[in-house]
């Protein structure tokens, strides 16, 4: 039996094809959902993910697209109400980093930044909210970062378009509410990923050191809140920014 029942709703995944992004669809599927997700690469990557689910008798459908211009956006949220009948949840994940000490940064590193983790998130959210309007129920999760609430060295644009994030979700939490459509924040702290496992023990070790619990997260431990949030069982919560990092921001 499934953790989380999620037959009839359809969902839109932004930067689904790997990571934390592709954790979530494989949650959102897995429980019942009719899913579509963004991505920027590889064409062939996509279509042999959405074979895979195929296979296994789920719909999952990929786009691409890049959600920092706001064609691209609207024309992913078009796809998935035409291909899946509307759009219920919108997860907000596609981001990237271009990381930098403050008087190393350029006016181009800071921009992208800004508007490819938080412009985007305008974007899908204007676009992805009408349909949910129309059918009185929606679940808008946002992904932002534990960066959003700590800041970190070398990382103020990324920094900063995480924290906007997290007002921008409280800001749509309270004019949607009244529709039955709540918006969260999830904040993960350090996901194991291709990135972490290149770093050195030492590394490890100092980064291991900040995290109470001693050990880095898994993507599915991401996943696992976010199906949670999309869920009937999470109706009355929004507003809320949820840190999954092992006890580091206490």
């Amino acid at each position: 039996m499934s953790e989380v029942n999620l037959n009839g709703k359809s969902a839109l995944v932004t930067g689904g094809s790997r990571g934390i992004g592709r954790a979530i669809v494989d949650a959102l599927a897995v429980n019942g959902c009719s899913v579509v997700f963004t991505f920027v690469s590889s064409d062939q990557a996509a279509k042999e993910i959405e074979e895979e689910y195929a296979s296994n008798g789920m719909k999952v459908y990929g786009y691409k697209a890049d959600g920092s211009k706001q064609e691209e956006a609207e024309s992913s949220v078009k796809f998935a109400a035409d291909t899946t009948g509307s759009v219920d949840i919108l997860v907000n994940n596609a981001g990237i980093t271009k990381d930098n000490l403050l008087m190393r940064m350029n006016n181009q590193d800071f921009e992208s930044v800004l508007s490819a983790n938080l412009n985007s998130v305008f974007y899908y959210t204007k676009a992805a909210s009408k349909y949910m309007m129309q059918k009185r129920w929606g679940r808008i999760i946002n992904i932002t970062s534990v960066v959003g609430l700590m800041g970190n060295a070398g990382q103020s644009n990324y920094a900063a378009s995480k924290a906007g994030v997290i007002g921008f979700t409280k800001s749509i939490a309270k004019e949607l509410a009244s529709r039955n459509i709540t918006a969260n924040c999830i904040a993960p702290g350090f996901i194991e990923t291709d990135m972490t496992a290149k770093l050195k023990p030492e590394q490890k070790d100092a980064l291991l050191s900040l995290i109470p619990l001693r050990k880095f997260g898994q993507s599915n431990d991401i996943a696992r809140i976010a199906s949670f949030l999309c869920s009937d069982a999470a109706g009355y919560i929004t507003g809320q920014t949820i840190a999954v990092d092992g006890g580091m921001t206490m």
